[in-house]
């Protein structure tokens, strides 16, 4: 029996010592298990990489220019340009024909150093620039262009892909800002994003119609837009970017406000969805299938990398700006003593506005910006009340849509607008407001909202405000003294600045 003894304590020490080993057992198995899963996860990441980085096209560096402008006080300069090509996928959205890539649309995005402001410079298409030399397909490079139209850029070379590079270029030579990256985004991209953030809220300000999207149509058609706020995507966030005709006074700068208020909200639904793979990889997938970037951002982790750094950027410190300017005729210059302290600030990474508070890296003083901004011209407009009075708007130039834009004007200070039209005989220099017995101090108050208009007695009753040239190259003038003299900053620059988190239908269309 000694033997059965010790046999039974030999089984029963055997128990105690599996009991011991079992949990280093299931350690190890969920060892190998976690490991597995690390694999597995790091594999789905790897191959959603692998996938982005497949859709990533990017433009050679060579067509850059040789004489470029140098780094800035800190920040990076962000070039974004939509292309309207016709081709390949973007053929079901474009509603035009040829295979030429057009820039539709663009702006700078300044990120501040410290990664809390930002601000967006857009560009006119029709603005009178000087076009560098720029490389084209065939290895040549153009001849330099004095006073062309911003977008005859990225035309040049007339490919499907456009030429991004001069259109960098370009911006250069105008801003004297060195661009860090270069992103272009076509209509099937943009289109795809918006889809993939589950659509971008907007308001329209009033019933748009087929007629409008398209003016050689021939008929109104059905409406495509229906006034006030809505979610769009796809298709209709494109048209909505792209309307001229059919809201406000049909100019492309009423777009470019348009295209901020869309920018804007599309950055605080993508922040308020929160920056998780959840947002970020459908995202990403839609907007690197339609992009070409430059070498420095051609990977995914590149692109993410850039993207992350934004995330704490605030929307009230998101601005968006445009490049200061006048009419020229049927074109846009530029002011160039008002666009020349824009840049300087963005060089400075100073900000554009002194709310902002001192955290950028800039040299002021105080480590923010020393110039207060001026007040908004429809700040400035508060001070004169229209109340009671009526007045006919006349337009004295040929210029379409000048006489809209006058009484909308007029309408903001709550006159009342009997009626606009064209105005006889020859085209008006100087704006002038007509009044007949006892009406002066009406017409004075009109004259405040158009620097420099004159003031003219008749002996017919009633107002009228007709509209002359400086007008239309000064259509956002505050108003002035009583006296009429005083003057007003260039449309477009720092005090006509849009906030990421502005109200919807604020600001909507110029004129």
């Amino acid at each position: 029996m000694p033997g059965s003894h010790r046999a039974g304590a030999e089984r029963r020490v055997a128990r105690r010592a599996g009991r011991q080993r079992r949990p280093r057992s299931r350690l190890r198995i969920a060892a190998v298990t976690g490991l597995s899963l690390l694999v597995l996860l790091a594999a789905g990441t790897g191959w959603i990489y692998h996938r982005l980085n497949g859709n990533i096209s990017t433009f050679a560096g060579d067509g850059l220019s040789r004489d470029r402008p140098e780094a800035g006080a800190g920040g990076q300069n962000v070039l974004v340009i939509g292309s309207d090509s016709r081709s390949g996928a973007n053929k079901s959205f474009g509603g035009g024909e040829g295979d030429v890539g057009r820039s539709d649309t663009a702006f700078l995005l300044h990120v501040y150093n410290d990664s809390r402001h930002a601000a967006a410079v857009s560009f006119p298409r029709d603005a009178l620039v000087d076009i560098p030399r720029c490389k084209l397909p065939d290895g040549t490079w153009s001849r330099e262009r004095s006073k062309e139209m911003f977008n005859v850029a990225f035309t040049l070379g007339e490919t499907a892909e456009g030429n991004p590079a001069c259109t960098q270029n370009t911006v250069e030579k105008l801003t004297g800002l060195r661009v860090d990256h270069t992103v272009v985004v076509d209509f099937a991209g943009f289109s795809k994003m918006t889809e993939a953030v589950g659509g971008v809220p907007v308001c329209v300000p009033n019933d748009v119609y087929q007629g409008d999207l398209n003016p050689n149509r021939g008929s109104r058609g059905k409406r495509v837009f229906a006034k006030g706020r809505q979610s769009v995507e796809g298709q209709k966030a494109l048209d909505y970017v792209r309307i001229r005709h059919g809201i406000g006074d049909g100019s492309d700068i009423g777009r470019i406000q348009r295209q901020q208020a869309f920018i804007s909200s599309l950055i605080k639904k993508i922040k308020d969805k929160g920056f998780s793979p959840g947002t970020l990889l459908p995202l990403a997938n839609a907007a690197t299938g339609s992009l070409t970037v430059d070498e420095g951002l051609g990977t995914a982790d590149k692109m993410v990398s850039f993207a992350m750094s934004l995330k704490d950027v605030d929307l009230h410190n998101t601005k968006f700006v445009t490049l200061p300017w006048r009419y020229q005729g049927p074109r846009v210059a530029v002011v160039e003593s008002e666009a020349e302290k824009l840049w300087a600030d963005l060089r400075a990474d100073r900000p554009l506005d002194a709310d902002a508070d001192s955290g950028s890296g800039g040299d002021s003083g105080s480590g923010g910006s020393s110039r207060k901004p001026a007040p908004s011209a429809s700040e400035s407009r508060r001070a004169v009340s229209g109340k009671g009075v009526s007045v006919a708007v006349h337009n004295g130039t040929g210029i379409t849509g000048l006489a809209a834009r006058g009484a909308g004007l007029l309408k903001e200070s709550d006159f009342t607008v009997t009626g606009t039209g064209n105005a006889s005989g020859p085209a008006v220099a100087t704006t002038r407001v007509t009044h007949g017995p006892g009406e002066a101090a009406a017409a004075k108050k009109a004259a405040r909202l158009f620097p420099g208009a004159k003031v003219e007695a008749t002996r017919e009753p009633g107002l009228t405000v007709t509209l002359g040239r400086d007008y239309a190259d000064n259509p956002e003038g505050g108003p002035t003294s009583d006296s009429g003299s005083g003057g007003s900053s260039a449309p477009g620059g720092r005090d006509k600045a849009r906030s990421a988190d502005d109200d919807l239908c604020s600001g909507l269309s110029y004129g």
